[in-house]
């Protein structure tokens, strides 16, 4: 695991103590840590809706890789 410095504005820091403090995480790094993870599967998620929804525009290729890249410019 690695470590990270990364300066937070005031209410950023103020949040990540008062989510030790009320118990949610038991420390600063923990908190980030969830916040991270929390936000990656959010990103994760709107990709898959992204896709589904490129899929009901129609907006899917299809057929052979190879074939449809070399028509790409």
């Amino acid at each position: 695991m690695s470590t990270l410095s990364i300066p937070l504005p005031v209410h950023l820091e103020t949040f990540v103590e008062s989510m030790v403090r009320r118990g949610v995480a038991a420390n600063k790094a923990e908190v980030v840590r969830q916040a991270l993870t929390n936000y990656a599967e959010e990103q994760a998620v709107a990709a898959v809706l992204r896709s589904e929804q490129e899929i009901k525009e129609g907006k899917i290729l299809r057929g052979d890789l190879k074939k449809i890249m070399k028509q790409m410019p």
